[in-house]
């Protein structure tokens, strides 16, 4: 890939001893080195390492298989996210009072990123929809939430876009602004609702306390940019 051909020409300059080399000539290197990483962000697919798919008879790029959309910048790693745990109860209240609660079911703690768009809220809820994580005759995970008559608790929850990788205080400057989070995180309610489950949610902004039965415990890690 693009990438690793990056790596490899930036390993290779560094070990140079750079004082042989006229200015202009490091000058023309770094430039080239430039413009081929970006042109590795606007045409890789930055999570998969894909091109985007064509666009058919010349028009817009259609959705991969998560719904993402290909005309969003490819460089940009982060994606609506959302930690799913298989419950047997769950219940979130503000002030005392239960906003929402689901028996058996999937409560999902879901976090939106700096543009994600509506592709994004769909594709998590077809993800959350159709995830097959609840135990068959069998005892094999191969059944959907509505397969077993369960609902969704969907609780909003913007510290999942937090980044503690420098220091100890995480920061969260890739969380979508307020109004867009809430637009979306309301969408990607209405795409399961739509789907006829029943969907509990908690009040966005809102100081919640969560409380939960973990049944396994089963927890899945969601993005719709799969970073994993």
């Amino acid at each position: 890939m693009l990438e690793v051909a990056l790596i490899a020409i930036a390993r290779k300059v560094i070990a140079l001893d750079l004082s042989k080399y006229h200015p202009v000539a490091l000058f023309a290197v770094a430039a080239i080195i430039l413009a081929l990483a970006g042109a590795s962000c606007s045409g890789v697919r930055w999570a998969t390492g894909r091109a985007a798919e064509p666009a058919p008879s010349g028009g817009r790029a259609l959705p991969d298989e998560l719904g993402v959309d290909p005309d969003r910048p490819a460089c940009d790693p982060t994606g609506m996210r959302a930690v799913v745990q298989r419950v047997s109860r769950a219940e979130v209240r503000v002030e005392g009072n239960a906003t929402g609660a689901v028996g058996r079911g999937l409560l999902v703690l879901l976090g939106v990123a700096k543009g994600d768009g509506p592709d994004d809220a769909r594709a998590m809820a077809d993800k959350l929809a159709g995830l097959r994580i609840f135990e068959d005759a069998e005892g094999k995970m191969n059944l959907a939430v509505a397969d077993v008559g369960g609902g969704v608790l969907v609780v909003s929850q913007f510290t999942l876009l937090g980044d503690a990788r420098k220091g100890n205080r995480p920061g969260f400057s890739d969380a979508a602004p307020p109004e867009e989070a809430n637009a979306l995180y309301e969408a990607v309610c209405s795409h399961l609702r739509a789907r006829g489950l029943p969907v509990g949610t908690g009040v966005f902004r809102a100081h919640m306390d969560v409380e939960l039965v973990n049944d396994g415990p089963v927890t899945i890690l969601l993005d719709t940019r799969k970073l994993f």
